[in-house]
């Protein structure tokens, strides 16, 4: 009975290709059904059998397609695949071939059926197209065509003549900024050469030559870029500054600016980012329709679906841009881009995300991932991420658990559940999720050590599972990386106490716990051996980690006033309490990341009391961090005040070094010294930081952080 409704396929059966421009994807279905048949599949033929099933391939407008739709469908006989162009006739293929049960999960791991006949229904018609127009993914295996030819994505590599942030392409400062400033944003006061004068005209000039000039040198690119450096510097000189309050804001004058551009470019698709101060549309200012607007939202709670609920101003954000952007398009950000290797319980929300995209009118997503570097969980995040940019409809719960038995094998089941715990340890802890944060930040959330143990016996488990598997238990090895470098980072924080990195030993001193440094170094090392040679956004190599580590190993400090109770008079910053005021005397001091150890006071002026209780000791030693990116800055005096006869009197004050210009994260490290310290029973330390932001990194609405780690007691 079965039979009578569908269609039988066999080796025995034709590829009618029917036309020269069905070549490509006749070949490409031929070849993986000589593979799933274990034969060679007849030949592809130009001509039609009358009593033979046959599958049909045609480039053809009959059906009156779109250019980016494709149509399969069956008669009593034959099945058809339709398209208007070659190269979605090819995607019409692969999308039989999925139906058929072939898979490609990765760029080297394709799962084929090993059959003697395939069948199909009989008289059925879908017409398939994408959920958006451009579908570009940032992910390792999108640099294998094959791959993104199979998941029907889009390249930006090949797509953009010009990418991403481009003024300082276009004009650049170091050719320009000396000999004509006025070129440049006046920003703060000052000429600042990360932005342009949106209203200098010569600026046009410039932009337009050089625009020229690249739209000749990659004349099969699709789009340009011109946008904004990756910063918040904008022109408020006179011009500029009426612009702004005319037209909404920053993005007023931008796009006043962007819209002579595009006009001097009509034919060519000029795209833009909507990213930090021109986030926001414009307001009564008509965009011209050849750009295409790049809405880039970083500040967003990753771990929970975008909603009106839960991001009222960016769903608010979002539907302005719909019915103000001649093309939108989004750049979602779906890694942490600190940490590539700590768990990042964001997979939950993916669909109701693009569903939202889709409904709000974007047109094309650029997803951004590790780039090529293979990060926690990548192989099924561009899996995922790849079908819902081809349909946000699917069934995301069966495409995981497809891909979970198709890529880990026996693993499969305890991989799920151990994917299931992150993401329900993350919703239960109700936590803000960000693609800046880490493993230090989510020691209370989804990565307690009671939660990393629960973790890591599931992993072991599916290791278990797959111990003959050569392949599959490498798999395996690559996921338990992850608790590793969680481990790791969270033992630098937890210094001497529990979960820490070092233990007491009975000389007082701190020292490493046995076999840890040896831990951390099989760590990098199996990292370069599956090609993550990258940890972070920040550049940091597998090789320099393990370097770090062995600095951090010996940035202990063992003093006199280990553990004594320190009072906060200020308290520090929400965001930078670390381990709380016990931290600073801990003998475990901060090293170059600001998320462990430090502690830090934005915008205030950091005082605290210690209970020295007249301890014997003539040196008090202070580290500070200095970070000017993420504007972090030593201070610029220190006051030291003893407690006695119910009053502070005032015993050292140090005036810093005068801040310079440094691209580098450095600690400073500051002695005071006086015979009357032992005299008190307590100590206050006032520190004055920065009350201003240095010119080179102004910036509005920012003010000046100042971190602290080990206030060191010594008799010298």
């Amino acid at each position: 009975m079965m039979a009578q409704s569908e269609i039988i396929i066999s080796n025995k059966n034709s590829i009618i290709s029917k036309s020269d421009d069905t070549q490509s994807a006749s070949l490409l279905l031929k070849k993986y059904l000589d593979i799933a048949f274990s034969k060679q599949f007849d030949n592809i033929n130009e001509k039609r059998h009358e009593d033979l099933s046959e599958i049909v391939l045609e480039v053809s407008d009959q059906e009156k397609l779109k250019p980016n739709e494709f149509i399969i469908k069956s008669d009593s006989k034959s099945i058809y695949l339709i398209a208007q162009n070659p190269k979605y006739l090819r995607y019409a293929v692969y999308t039989l071939l999925e139906i058929w049960e072939f898979r490609k999960f990765t760029s080297t791991e394709t799962y084929i059926p090993k059959v003697e006949q395939f069948t199909f229904l009989k008289n059925t018609k879908k017409t398939y197209q994408p959920a958006f127009d451009y579908r570009a993914l940032f992910y390792p295996d999108c640099y294998d065509e094959a791959f993104r030819e199979w998941h029907k994505l889009d390249w930006q590599v090949d797509d953009f003549g010009i990418w991403g942030h481009s003024f300082n392409v276009l004009v650049q400062p170091k050719e320009y900024f000396k000999s004509n400033p006025k070129l440049f944003a006046l920003y703060e006061g000052k000429r600042n050469g990360e932005s342009l004068c949106m209203t200098n005209d010569t600026v046009v000039d410039l932009i337009e030559k050089k625009m020229t000039k690249i739209i000749a040198d990659t004349p099969n690119a699709q789009f340009y870029s011109v946008s904004q450096n990756d910063d918040v510097v904008y022109c408020e000189c006179t011009e500029c500054r009426k612009l702004n309050e005319k037209y909404g804001g920053p993005q007023g004058s931008f796009y006043y600016f962007l819209n002579k551009v595009a006009k001097h470019f009509p034919k060519t698709k000029i795209s833009t980012l909507a990213y930090l101060h021109t986030l926001k549309p414009p307001v009564n200012l008509k965009i011209e329709p050849n750009i295409y607007t790049i809405f880039c939202p970083i500040e967003l709670n990753r771990g929970k679906a975008i909603n009106a609920q839960n991001s009222p101003s960016f769903v608010k954000t979002l539907e302005n841009w719909s019915v103000t952007s001649p093309h939108l398009f989004l750049w979602d950000y779906t890694v942490q881009f600190s940490n590539y290797m700590s768990p990042f319980p964001n997979f939950e929300p993916f669909q109701s995300n693009y569903k939202l995209f889709k409904k709000n009118k974007v047109k094309g997503i650029f997803t951004q991932g590790y780039a090529d570097v293979p990060g926690d969980f990548s192989e099924l995040r561009q899996y995922l991420l790849a079908k819902l940019l081809w349909d946000t409809e699917i069934d995301i719960k069966a495409v995981t658990a497809d891909f979970l038995r198709g890529f880990y094998g026996k693993a499969a089941p305890f991989v799920g559940n151990y994917l299931t715990l992150l993401t329900e340890n993350q919703n239960k802890s109700n936590t803000y999720l960000d693609i800046y944060s880490g493993p230090v930040q989510a020691r209370n959330t989804f990565l307690t050590p009671e939660a990393m143990d629960q973790y890591d016996k599931l992993l072991e488990k599916a290791a278990a599972a797959v111990e003959d598997d050569k392949t599959l238990n490498l798999r395996i090895q690559k996921l338990r990386l992850a608790l590793e470098y969680v481990y790791f980072e969270q033992s630098k924080f937890y210094g001497k106490n529990q979960h820490g990195m070092f233990i007491v030993n009975n000389k007082g001193e701190k020292e490493v716990k046995k076999g840890l440094t040896e831990r951390v170094l099989k760590f990098t090392k199996s990292c370069n051996e599956f090609g993550i040679y990258e940890l972070s956004e920040g550049g940091l190599s597998p090789d320099n980690y393990y370097k770090e580590w062995l600095e951090i190993c010996k940035n202990t400090a063992t003093h006199l006033g280990e553990d004594l109770k320190v009072n906060f008079i200020t308290p520090p910053s929400d965001d930078f309490k670390g381990k709380g005021s016990a931290g600073l005397v801990d003998g475990n001091k901060g090293y170059k990341d600001f998320n462990i150890n430090w502690i830090g006071w934005y915008g205030t002026e950091p005082s605290l009391e210690i209970e020295t209780k007249k301890l014997d000791f003539n040196t008090l030693k202070l580290n500070f961090l200095d970070d000017q990116r993420h504007w972090i800055f030593a201070p610029k005096k220190i006051l030291i005040y003893g407690y006695e006869n119910q009053k502070w009197t005032l015993l050292e004050e140090k005036t810093c070094d005068n801040l310079t210009e440094n691209d580098q994260i450095t600690t400073k490290s500051w002695e005071l010294v006086n015979q009357k310290f032992s005299s008190f029973i307590k100590i206050k330390i006032v520190i004055k930081p920065q009350t201003e932001l240095p010119g080179w990194r102004k910036r509005k609405n920012k003010k000046p952080t100042l971190m602290m780690d080990e206030i060191e007691l010594y008799k010298k």
